[in-house]
């Protein structure tokens, strides 16, 4: 039974190395097995000088589909952007959050969720 009141923090801060999608994209975060998760911040940050394009993908474990959060975003030089606001992602075990930009090691993923045990995800 998921334990809702019950919870651990997990935050992961990652340079993005990939320019291409799915697969070959840079892994953010990965819900853990017997695991669901309530994303409460999706930020990237551009530190490069000039505007920067970036990609923003969910990969839902279930569907083995990939799924574009934010498609060719361009995000100003020295600046960042927060990509729920006040929104909040759920994720399940074997979901991930991925990011690839258009050069390399110019972005930087940040994410915080809260993971809930739940034995009936494996």
């Amino acid at each position: 039974m998921l334990q809702a009141n019950t919870f651990k923090t997990e935050t992961s801060a990652i340079t993005i190395a990939a320019t291409s999608a799915d697969a070959s994209a840079t892994v953010v975060y990965t819900c853990p097995p017997n695991y669901d998760a309530y994303v409460d911040l999706l930020h990237v940050a551009n530190n490069n000088n000039a505007t920067k394009k970036v990609y923003v993908q969910l990969y839902h474990a279930d569907t083995t589909t990939y799924h574009h959060i934010l498609k060719n975003f361009s995000i100003a030089g020295n600046s960042a952007h927060t990509v729920l606001d006040s929104s909040t992602l759920y994720l399940h075990s074997g979901d991930k959050i991925l990011m690839y930009g258009e050069t390399t090691n110019t972005m930087e993923g940040l994410l915080s969720a809260r993971e809930f045990f739940n034995p009936n995800r494996t």
